[in-house]
């Protein structure tokens, strides 16, 4: 079914940290929730609609940030390593170069992938307690079920402390400046790192338990396991490429985004709703492709401007049909069952509603606010053909004489 959705002859596109984060932060979008699921390659289709975005990285910026990730992991890991121990764990014993292990993660496909992974950190953690090593996974690929649908994920490093903890590591390509960064991408990347810290405690979870865990008291909680709730973000220092880093704690988007991606609709039970021989393949007509982008509710708010590839489409379709959305969700949230700009204002207007509800009565008492302001500033205002002034009437007769 997810593959007729997206065009038989397309492959799908792979859903990333990105992605997911975004779906956490709108999960009442159920048009994004199915393109998503069923792999269809928003920004094309936004191009066939005749919409299209100009969400995503520049080729400059992927180029630099690859060479920083280079730069960052280079010599086997010892400057990351050296970050990790430094931010993440400085009572520990520092890691020495003969020390790190960087195990191959290659495997034929996604599934051969994961589950090289998932054997990679059983093994560190063995490594770990029998020889003090630490390990260093370098993109490892984390499975993660999202809305009855597989994610394959791939975050920049993951670290395998010798006390069996594991650190995900974000490595971004924004300056540092004076031990801070702009607030906004580092809560970007912070919640990109609870995307990867949730698949890797669902890998946790899937591992056999060691021989000392059947007995006593654990430490931290059950669902926990050994991953960090602290992330490590690396970005270049001050204006130059050297490594600064910082750790991060995310244990509020954590809770966030697992409590945002268990409300996610299956992807099922959307796709069961839709016509029959609905299809989002970009080489369809654009006649066809706006009906069954239509044929999906959709939750557009002005922050999908910076994450969805559709959202030109969604803001231009929200606001000629005159919802609130287009404001902002705390203005959506503030109107209560008002769901159209019409609606509002006949409320506002007293045509419709009881001032028994807060809502009609705060919208009543704010079109009576405005009124009198504007009153107010129409009876201090000169009329258009007033004489001027004495006063403005001297001073210009003084700028004459002086010119």
């Amino acid at each position: 079914m997810l593959a007729e959705l997206r065009g038989p002859a397309l492959a799908p596109r792979p859903l990333d940290a990105r992605a997911l984060a975004a779906l956490a932060a709108n999960p009442g979008c159920r048009r994004r929730v199915l393109l998503d699921g069923a792999g269809v390659d928003k920004a094309a289709l936004a191009t066939a609609l005749g919409s299209p975005s100009a969400f995503g990285q520049s080729q400059f910026a992927l180029v630099r940030g690859n060479a920083f990730e280079a730069k960052v992991k280079a010599d086997g890991g010892a400057e990351l390593l050296r970050l990790v121990h430094a931010r993440i764990a400085p009572g520990t014993e520092a890691p020495a170069p003969d020390t790190i292990r960087t195990p191959d993660l290659s495997a034929a496909g996604p599934e051969g992938r994961t589950a090289r992974t998932a054997l990679a950190l059983r093994e560190a953690v063995t490594a770990g307690a029998e020889d003090g090593a630490w390990t260093l996974l370098d993109h490892p690929l984390l499975a993660l079920d999202v809305a009855g649908s597989p994610a394959y994920l791939e975050p920049d490093a993951v670290v395998v402390r010798p006390d069996g903890r594991w650190t995900v590591v974000e490595i971004k390509s924004f300056p540092m400046i004076d031990g801070s960064s702009d607030p906004a991408k580092v809560g970007a990347a912070a919640r990109q790192a609870a995307v990867y810290v949730l698949a890797l405690q669902d890998v946790a979870r899937r591992l056999p338990p060691a021989p000392d865990e059947n007995s006593g008291d654990h430490g931290h909680e059950p669902d926990r396991g050994p991953v960090d709730e602290q992330v490590l973000l690396v970005c270049p220092k001050d204006f130059s490429n050297l490594p600064a880093a910082a750790a991060v704690d995310i244990r509020r988007q954590l809770a966030v985004t697992r409590r945002q991606l268990a409300r996610l609709t299956r992807i099922e039970e959307i796709a069961a709703a839709l016509p029959e021989g609905i299809s989002f393949d970009p080489g369809r007509p654009e006649s066809e492709l706006h009906a069954a982008v239509a044929a999906v509710p959709a939750s557009y708010a002005p922050e999908c401007l910076a994450a969805c590839e559709l959202a030109f489409h969604c803001r231009a379709r929200s606001r000629a049909e005159g919802e609130v959305t287009t404001l902002g969700r705390s203005v959506r949230a503030e109107l209560g069952s008002l769901s159209t700009v019409t609606e509002v204002l006949a409320v506002a207007e007293g045509e419709q509603g009881s001032t028994d509800d807060p809502t009609v009565a705060a919208l009543r008492r704010a079109r009576a606010l405005r009124a009198q302001a504007l009153a107010a500033a129409h009876a201090h205002a000169p009329a258009p053909d007033a004489p001027p002034s004495p006063s403005t009437a001297t001073s210009d007769t003084e700028e004459g004489s002086r010119a």
